[in-house]
């Protein structure tokens, strides 16, 4: 389809200001409405009667009016949900951290149930001792806490040949940003003493496809993280419980869930998966391998398709989240006309290596469409391509690393659309 803008001026004004500019513009409107409002002037039922106890839910829930937070599954993707992909809801949400209830699922042969006392970890190859932990002893080597994203290398794959999916849980939707507790899979590596022939690490998985990985030496002994919690509890049993491996900055498929085994190999060792599927084919047929690290990108949010303006004109709140596996997020720009203006964006902390950032733009917005873009950059330099850009070099073929800026078409009536713009 082709989408016009009609170009308007925009201003870096707060609520505050927008809603003075306004005069009696809706925010104003509203609050002049709440006098004569039941819900302020009537005692509402919730305030006639006692609650729930401390007892009715021992593990906190969402409250049902926030329902439709919901992780969803795009079913045509896969032939069995036991080998497939599910997203997070990330328009609906804010700030960084993403609840584990809430981010998404990748499996390769369907989640696994084992207890932490049946867990072993198993580290041998090219190591002076071989080793076998059990949980037990996972726990009392010195552990870090460390803010990491994790995204699949197909997240944003089906927009290579165009626009395809409504919405940024299910254009972005394959990531998701914890904070991870663990032990440094450098100190593991050491207790077992690495001999000098040895280059890389092969690590696999407890579940039926082990989805064995080769890592390079280098990297594991970096910033790998054995990692047993998340945002403060156990893992998730879709995110490997009891022990995951973290990657960070590094395409999801190498963050092996339920971990069982490391070898130290003088060679990588490329399974018959990872060989046929991870990789990223070029126009020519072509294909580059060990494209591990994830490019910067950003999304905006909201409004997008899943998150429509439905306050009507006035003080608005652009949002979104950037990211970058190969440093930290320094500056994200938002273009309301289609990537013909920016403005750079609020970050809402500094942005930290492998971790996600959340920005903010506040405009007030007179109710003309609006062609949304973000662009991010981060302290290595990089700056996110268009999609234009990342097809002159690597045509159509591939699936995998589109980190493409992502328009987004606000129509007057608040209601977006995901669109492809030359």
């Amino acid at each position: 389809m082709t989408v016009s803008f009609k170009n308007g001026k925009t201003s870096r004004r707060n609520f505050l200001t927008g809603a003075a500019a306004a005069g009696a513009g809706t925010v104003a409107a509203t609050v002049a409405k709440a006098a004569g409002d039941p819900l302020i002037t009537e005692k509402q039922v919730w305030a006639q009667a006692t609650g729930d106890g401390v007892d009715a839910t021992p593990y906190g829930l969402p409250i049902e009016f926030e329902s439709d937070v919901v992780r969803r599954n795009v079913e045509w993707l896969t032939a069995d949900t036991i080998s497939s992909i599910n997203f997070t809801p990330i328009h609906a949400l804010d700030g960084t951290i993403t609840p584990q209830g809430c981010a998404f699922e990748r499996h390769h042969s369907g989640a696994i149930e084992m207890k932490k006392e049946d867990y072993r970890l198993m580290i041998n190859g090219l190591v002076d001792t071989p080793l076998v932990f059990t949980y037990e002893d996972l726990e009392r080597f010195p552990r870090e806490n460390h803010v990491y994203f994790c995204e699949c290398a197909a997240n944003t794959g089906m927009e290579w040949a165009g626009a395809q999916l409504n919405g940024a849980q299910f254009t972005h939707g394959m990531i998701h940003n914890m904070e991870y507790t663990g032990v440094p899979l450098r100190t593991l590596l050491n207790e077992a003493g690495i001999q000098t022939a040895g280059k890389w690490v092969y690590v696999e998985g407890a579940d039926a496809s082990s989805n064995g990985r080769s890592i390079p030496l280098e990297k594991a002994l970096d910033d790998v993280l054995v990692a047993f919690k998340a945002n403060g509890e156990a893992l998730r049993k879709e995110h490997g419980y009891p022990v995951r491996l973290v990657v960070p900055g590094w395409e999801g498929n190498m963050w092996v869930k339920w971990l069982r085994r490391i070898e130290i190999t003088d060679q990588a060792i490329e399974s018959r998966e990872e060989t046929s599927k991870y990789t990223d084919t070029l126009e020519d047929g072509t294909s580059r391998k060990w494209t591990w690290v994830m490019d910067a990108k950003s999304v905006v949010t909201s409004p997008s398709p899943q998150s429509p303006i439905k306050h009507g004109k006035g003080p608005l709140v652009i949002t979104g989240l950037a990211w970058s596996g190969r440093g930290a997020i320094t500056r994200v720009d938002v273009s309301i006309d289609g990537g013909k203006n920016w403005q750079e964006a609020r970050l809402a902390a500094p942005g930290t290596k492998g971790a996600m950032s959340r920005f903010y733009l506040d405009i007030n917005w007179d109710g003309q469409e609006m062609l949304l873009q973000s662009r991010a950059h981060d302290d290595t330099g990089y700056v996110q391509p268009t999609k234009t850009q990342l097809r002159d070099v690597r045509g159509l073929n591939s699936i995998y690393h589109n980190n493409c800026i992502q328009t987004w078409w606000v129509r007057p009536n608040g209601e977006a659309e995901n669109v492809e713009i030359s």
